[in-house]
């Protein structure tokens, strides 16, 4: 039987993250002309081309900020992971790998790119989806973890 904990049911705050992340993305592409995608934007950081840099470094402070803006308004909220540092450290990598061979990540894909109506994107984000599905399914059901 699952149970749902309605004390994490905030439908009005993953509303409004929803709306930031989606005029984010959609402000960045209009402005800039490019895709908010992290795993590029972070790639591309890795690998610089001349005048390419700057505006790269500026997104990524802002990713790594903004949770000191947040407690200028008020308190982190509580986060409790329930893994080890080996699972974390491979969830890590296998998202590393499953980024770079998915030519994108999540942003990338499916924000940015099913806005834009991308079928590689509908796969990609479908792809995302289904493993993440059948890995919580494995670890909790059948490996009982």
């Amino acid at each position: 039987m699952i149970e749902i904990a309605w004390s994490n049911f905030t439908p009005w705050s993953a509303l409004a993250g929803g709306i930031l992340v989606g005029l984010a993305a959609a402000s960045f592409l209009l402005l800039n002309g490019r895709i908010a995608g992290i795993s590029g934007i972070l790639g591309g950081l890795l690998t610089p081309l001349k005048g390419d840099i700057a505006w790269r470094v500026a997104f990524m402070l802002g990713l790594v900020g903004a949770p000191a803006v947040w407690l200028l308004a008020g308190d982190m909220p509580a986060i409790e992971i329930n893994a080890g540092y080996p699972a974390l450290i491979l969830a890590g990598l296998l998202v590393g790998v499953g980024t770079r061979y998915g030519s994108g990540c999540t942003s990338g894909h499916g924000v940015c790119g099913l806005s834009r109506l991308s079928l590689r994107s509908l796969a990609a984000t479908l792809s995302f989806m289904a493993t993440g599905f059948i890995t919580v399914f494995v670890i909790r059901h059948v490996l009982g973890v």
